[in-house]
């Protein structure tokens, strides 16, 4: 198996996962546990991306929001300030644990899991 295949495998497992824990009804302990799954998410999703983009075209892209802005312009995701976004609440996520960051993440997680279903729709297709 090729490293992207690999890699986009863990990423639709770590998605199914983060998709899971946000069908349940919300406690605290869903709630962290989603936003522990969405980190993984978010980290994957910009490195499966970052190796397609080398693979295919050689292209290096060395941050999250690099990679995020290489992908739009190779056509593989669609522009939108969410990707960006992504990251910023990833990069919260890493702060000393706070209830009302916790609270806005939270909120945040379904239309991530939209985006991640993109990136996972739009490499499939690439990959075929």
């Amino acid at each position: 198996m090729t490293k992207i295949n690999l890699q986009l495998d863990q990423f639709k497992k770590a998605v199914s996962r983060l998709d899971e824990v946000l069908n349940q009804p919300k406690t605290d302990i869903v709630r962290d546990s989603a936003i522990q799954r969405f980190e993984f998410c978010l980290d994957l999703s910009w490195k499966t991306l970052q190796t397609h983009l080398k693979e295919q075209g050689g292209i290096i892209a060395n941050s999250p929001k690099d990679t995020f802005r290489e992908a739009y312009q190779n056509g593989l995701i669609d522009y939108s300030d969410d990707w960006i976004k992504l990251v910023d609440l990833r990069n919260e996520t890493v702060h000393p644990y706070d209830e009302t960051m916790a609270e806005n993440v939270y909120r945040e997680l379904p239309q991530a899991l939209i985006r991640f279903r993109e990136i996972i729709f739009s490499l499939d297709k690439s990959l075929r």
